[in-house]
């Protein structure tokens, strides 16, 4: 995948706008993860990094869709992705009397922050737009995707798909754990 590594310093006072499209920003992830998640129609985020005291603005757009498996039944379950963002990159906190590391593995491990979107190459931060992207991805989804809105999910007992007709499972219906009271009737005084 492409470096998609920005240095902050080099920015011009009015910021710069970024274009990010590339296929491979999101696949890659996708496939580390094991996510069974797919592009349907191409995603695309367009960034503007702002400079301001104590860091950088970023605000931006994504948009395209994604197709997700139903949170109930698995099927397909598209999610249009339409997402206005906008973060605050401010440098991670360092002591004044703090030095630079002296030997390779700690300028190394300096050079590759974890978890974190400024990461620092010779001292010098940079943004890293595709971990923007992805993050901004993420929160995007939606957190119970469904293939649509009255999805019957899939029965209990056999896993038929219900969505596509009744199941001819023996399985009583409703929660066994109220079995007991099933037969419970009760009368009006």
């Amino acid at each position: 995948m492409q470096n998609y590594r920005i240095s902050l310093n080099d920015l011009p006072p009015e910021g710069g706008q970024f274009t990010l499209d590339d296929p491979a920003i999101w696949q890659e992830p996708m496939e580390e993860f094991h996510l069974d998640y797919r592009v349907s129609k191409p995603l695309c985020a367009r960034i503007q990094v702002l400079p301001m005291d104590g860091g950088w603005l970023v605000r931006g757009t994504l948009t395209g869709e994604v197709v997700l498996p139903c949170s109930r039944c698995a099927e397909d379950a598209p999610a249009a992705i339409d997402a206005r963002f906008e973060d605050f990159e401010s440098l991670p906190e360092s002591e004044d009397d703090e030095e630079t590391p002296e030997t390779p593995a700690a300028r190394e491990a300096m050079e590759d922050v974890a978890d974190s979107r400024i990461i620092f190459e010779r001292n010098a931060p940079l943004l890293d737009l595709a971990a923007v992207c992805w993050e901004e991805l993420m929160l995007a989804l939606p957190a119970t995707p469904l293939c649509r809105p009255d999805c019957k999910g899939l029965c209990a007992g056999c896993g038929v798909n219900l969505n596509e007709g009744m199941c001819a499972c023996t399985q009583e219906e409703g929660d066994p754990r109220m079995a007991a009271l099933r037969g419970l009737v009760l009368h009006k005084n």
